[in-house]
């Protein structure tokens, strides 16, 4: 049995009982777990299987497949500040989409892990902002190293993962910048 921090990334129902979850961890990088009877009402992984929970999670491999038994996961950070207002959830929803579409399954990246936990903390004590969203993308594309000088973050990014995620363009109009948020608090 293996123990690692993880955030999830995405839950899928399986059966009447189960779910497939996936994780973003920095010592496996994306991983899938199966939470056998998580839906059930007294299971022991009740309340703790949400998105953009911070977790320390303990899986068993399987040998036959990239879809691993989870054993137990105990939260460490909800991230509370994320509910508070759709636009913080949306852009979150947003970071987890681009580092879902832009990783492999059991491919090492504590740096990603990094920038994601970084990004989901802030989205959980600041409003959303533009400036967040570009600042997102850029550093994940030199993570990646995919930055060229000549082009902008997003459309190295487009390239990597064959399409720009359909959220963006609604995210950059409904997003304030920092200097508008600036003039509503004067």
């Amino acid at each position: 049995m293996e123990t690692t921090p993880a955030i999830l990334i995405r839950k899928i129902r399986f059966g009447d009982t189960s779910l497939i979850v996936t994780w973003f961890t920095a010592a496996h990088g994306k991983l899938k777990t199966l939470a056998k009877g998580a839906l059930r009402p007294k299971s022991r992984l009740a309340g703790t299987l949400d998105l953009f929970f911070d977790c320390e999670i303990s899986f068993s491999r399987s040998a036959k497949s990239d879809l691993h038994s989870l054993r137990e996961c105990a939260l460490t950070d909800p991230r509370d500040g994320l509910r508070r207002e759709y636009p913080r959830l949306a852009l979150a929803s947003y970071f987890v989409e681009l580092m879902d579409d832009l990783t492999e399954l059991e491919h090492p990246a504590a740096d990603l892990f990094d920038l994601l936990r970084r990004a989901l903390s802030h989205l959980g004590e600041k409003p959303a902002s533009r400036r967040a969203l570009l600042h997102f993308e850029s550093e994940l594309a030199r993570l990646l190293g995919i930055q060229n000088p000549d082009t902008s973050p997003i459309m190295a990014l487009a390239r990597a993962c064959h399409r720009i995620p359909a959220a963006r363009e609604g995210l950059l109009q409904s997003l304030p910048s920092i200097a508008s948020q600036r003039e509503r608090s004067i």
